[in-house]
């Protein structure tokens, strides 16, 4: 299934790095819901990792922030809760990050890669799904697509861009 503008964020609950439980459907549910499909080891997480922490840090209080890292920890241990929970201290991520053990959180939001995003506007349901801007090398970025789409949300309206491709590593399935 993949999710289509304007549909509903298919809701969850989920461990975090910070021991508590993640939801779509929680407080702050007035605000825009960002969920980033994330993980430890990908390089293209990796090169945007800082980029979306700060969107994270810029945008708190006003939209909420979800990585959910759903990779087989058996075939990549990088991508286990104990080393996601070190990753997250030693970065002092300002958004949540959750981990899905069943993947059935990026089977009903039809998410193939890592980083992915989905962001959904208070009471409209999907706004934009991609990638967080258009380039891995920070330096050259000349479209800001989680930024755009922010703030088109928070002002009531809709973004420009709607969708655009998810460049990344795919999402480690079990075997």
């Amino acid at each position: 299934m993949t999710l289509t503008s304007g549909d509903p964020a298919p809701d969850f609950a989920l461990p975090t790095t910070d021991g508590a439980t993640a939801t779509a459907r929680s407080e702050g549910a007035e605000q825009p819901l960002v969920v980033a499909f994330w993980c430890n080891h990908c390089p293209y997480v990796r090169a945007w990792e800082d980029r979306f922490n700060d969107v994270a840090r810029e945008y708190g209080g006003r939209a909420r922030f979800v990585a959910i890292n759903a990779n087989d920890p058996e075939s990549y241990p990088a991508d286990s809760f104990e080393a996601m929970v070190e990753h997250a201290r030693e970065k002092a991520f300002a958004f949540t990050y959750a981990f899905d053990e069943s993947q059935d959180v990026p089977r009903a939001y039809g998410a193939e890669r890592t980083p992915e995003l989905f962001v959904f506007g208070p009471g409209t349901g999907l706004a934009y799904h991609g990638a967080i801007d258009d380039s891995r090398d920070a330096d050259a970025v000349r479209a800001s697509y989680l930024r755009d789409a922010l703030d088109a949300v928070l002002t009531g309206g809709a973004p420009e861009v709607t969708d655009t491709a998810a460049v990344g590593c795919t999402i480690k399935w079990r075997r």
